[in-house]
């Protein structure tokens, strides 16, 4: 029988994050000796990586960064994800995580494919990932990286359980004189979720969209014909209210539009992005 413990068991776990029964296993293989147990995941894991591309990694974690620059200040948010819950909280997935924020930092990356290639150490934050999936033995990757500018920019990190890091990540950007609003704004996006910032900004068949439809269900309610156009005009004020963030009633108070809390505060709120963990995971 190999020689180890119950606490060696435990401190080969919470130095890779691999499971319970993948420890005792390379344990046994190396004969209780820890150094080589910890090359037998790595290698074990570096062999299934691409048995693994299928699986959903709905999990993770957002993180922020917000620095000045010659125009005002540049957010980026990046989601990175995992499999499990366990994971997402794991001390080497969130140091993983740092370093990957500070690689986009340094390299200017604005999308996921600039990330991947993006230098960290003596590689690449692609190779950083392979690397720690091949300790933890679950799928990870860099699934989406937000930019955005502005005169300010402002961050919210969420957290949806106090156990796990940040699940939702907002950047909010504003003029100068926004910037006292720009907090309250970012938590209200966190709730809310608005798709665009204006009706400029939503596309046109999407509005097309919505327009066919509220026109169906108006004839086919049997609504008058020549009320028709002033109900389907109601029914798209109150579609915009619901996705348009300069048009939605302000969280802490319903009753006035956020446009019209930036208008009060004499600023102007000029973009936004919003992230949620696992809300595009296949």
């Amino acid at each position: 029988m190999a020689n180890f413990t119950v606490a060696d068991v435990k401190a080969l776990r919470d130095k890779t994050g691999a499971g319970m029964m993948d420890v005792k296993k390379a344990l046994d293989e190396a004969d209780g000796d820890i150094a080589q147990a910890e090359e037998i995941l790595r290698v074990k894991g570096l062999k299934s990586i691409a048995k693994r591309e299928g699986r959903t990694a709905s999990n993770g974690l957002v993180i922020s960064h917000i620095a000045d620059t010659d125009k005002g200040q540049r957010g980026i948010l990046i989601e990175i994800n995992a499999e499990t819950d366990f994971v997402a909280k794991n001390e080497k997935f969130i140091t993983m995580s740092e370093e990957i924020l500070e690689a986009a930092i340094a390299s200017g990356a604005c999308d996921v494919d600039s990330l991947l290639a993006a230098k960290l150490g003596e590689g690449t934050v692609k190779d950083r990932v392979d690397g720690l999936i091949a300790i933890i033995g679950e799928k990870m990757e860099v699934s989406h990286v937000e930019v955005l500018e502005g005169e300010h920019v402002e961050a919210y990190m969420h957290r949806t359980n106090p156990d796990l890091p940040p699940q939702v990540g907002v950047l909010v950007a504003t003029d100068a004189a926004g910037a006292s609003v720009a907090h309250d704004v970012a938590v209200h996006i966190a709730a809310l979720s608005p798709a665009y910032l204006d009706r400029a900004s939503v596309p046109a068949d999407v509005v097309e969209a919505e327009e066919r439809i509220a026109t169906e269900t108006t004839i086919a309610e049997g609504k008058p014909e020549k009320a028709v156009p002033k109900i389907v005009e109601g029914r798209m004020n109150g579609f915009y209210k619901s996705v348009v963030l300069l048009e939605q009633g302000f969280a802490r108070d319903p009753k006035v539009s956020v446009g019209e809390v930036a208008k009060m505060a004499g600023g102007t709120i000029t973009g936004f992005a919003r992230l949620r963990v696992g809300a595009t995971a296949e």
